[in-house]
């Protein structure tokens, strides 16, 4: 069981920068693929970003490229969001998942989920 657990959002304006963080337990968080989603009132649940196992790869839904990265720190079992720039459109509640074995854009790529945090963009 992994247990991941979000934090870093909050109430920012256009143009500001948060940085996401998801901690991960347990001994094998180099076995997982990460990533970020989004899901806002009126949406589902949609991609942000992943990262594979060394963090070599990354991929970025086309909405956050450019604005967005994805990192990890295997050592501390975390995850990072890095958002810059950001839009009103951005509002969200995040959230992190982890993948075993696997990851990519698709929910079902995932196995374990966060709580979610709260990122909310001012005009």
């Amino acid at each position: 069981q992994v247990q991941l657990v979000e934090s870093g959002g909050g109430l920012v304006q256009a143009g500001d920068s948060l940085r996401l963080s998801c901690a991960a337990s347990g001994r094998t968080f180099t076995s997982y693929g990460m990533g970020w989603f989004r899901q806002s009132p009126r949406k589902g649940r949609g991609f942000v970003a992943d990262i594979g196992w060394s963090g070599g790869r990354t991929r970025y839904a086309d909405s956050v490229k450019g604005r967005f990265t994805i990192s990890r720190d295997n050592a501390k079992n975390t995850v990072y969001l890095q958002m810059n720039s950001l839009k009103p459109e951005d509002t969200a509640v995040y959230y992190c998942a982890a993948g075993v074995g696997s990851y990519g854009s698709t929910l079902h790529a995932y196995d374990y989920w966060g709580q979610g945090a709260q990122v909310t963009v001012s005009s």
